[in-house]
């Protein structure tokens, strides 16, 4: 994956696939981007992944209202850079700066439209591992539906993020088997947690992102220390006693 920052299109109403954004606005894009990055001084690093496929657009305004809340929670703590990565189309890709101005990621996370296309997984594992290689990444959160890709590839990559540090929190939408199977294999290898991404639990899942939030900064001890209901949900996952 490039590490070159690239546009992301406004969000609007489910429409039919767009052209590639112009140069125009790739280079406001750059502009946008270095001046968030100017901000980041964080002393945690947490990448935040999105399918944003178009299997997802049904739900997407929940996940963007749950991963907002997310964001705030990281905001109100004041420790964490927070940098978005998502995949849709064919064969796209993107990521912006680490942040920490989390009003800023949250309204380009809210400007992402879904686009048909084939899951990307492998491209977000090998990026969080180039990315922690430069500097350390204390939390990778991957928020999807599907998984179209070798599974055995994902679980290399998977168990050296885990080796190098780099927990991944799997959240699920939806019931598909062989997404479940993989997803917490990747989560299993990488001494994350996999979670159940339901509308019915919006409540219960925003808590629980706002914990990965806490978990990047500070570790075990800082969820310990909170002691929340999602904390100690977190907590038990973490230490293998979640399903």
């Amino acid at each position: 994956m490039s590490d070159k920052k690239q546009p992301v299109p406004a969000r609007t109403s489910p429409a039919p696939v767009k052209p590639q954004s112009n140069a125009g606005e790739i280079d406001a894009f750059i502009r946008q981007a270095r001046t968030l990055a100017a901000s980041a001084t964080g002393s945690g690093r947490l990448i935040l992944a999105l399918d944003a496929t178009m299997s997802r657009q049904p739900t997407w305004d929940l996940a963007c209202t749950l991963q907002g809340q997310m964001f705030d929670a990281v905001g109100k703590a004041g420790t964490l850079s927070v940098q978005l990565v998502y995949f849709r189309g064919l064969g796209e890709c993107r990521s912006s700066a680490f942040v920490s101005d989390t009003n800023a990621l949250k309204q380009l996370m809210t400007r992402i439209e879904c686009r048909s296309g084939h899951t990307q997984i492998g491209k977000v594992l090998t990026h969080a591992l180039k990315q922690t290689a430069a500097a350390k990444v204390n939390a990778l959160v991957y928020i999807g539906d599907a998984m179209e890709e070798n599974i055995d590839d994902l679980a290399e990559k998977a168990g050296s993020l885990g080796l190098h540090g780099v927990p991944v929190f799997m959240f699920q939408e939806g019931h598909d088997s062989g997404a479940e199977k993989a997803f917490k294999e990747i989560a299993r290898l990488s001494k994350g947690a996999w979670f159940r991404f339901d509308r019915r639990a919006a409540t219960t899942l925003a808590g629980l992102l706002s914990a990965v939030a806490v978990y990047a900064t500070g570790g075990l001890k800082a969820l310990e220390a909170r002691g929340r209901p999602e904390d100690r949900l977190m907590i038990e996952h973490l230490r293998g006693g979640g399903k």
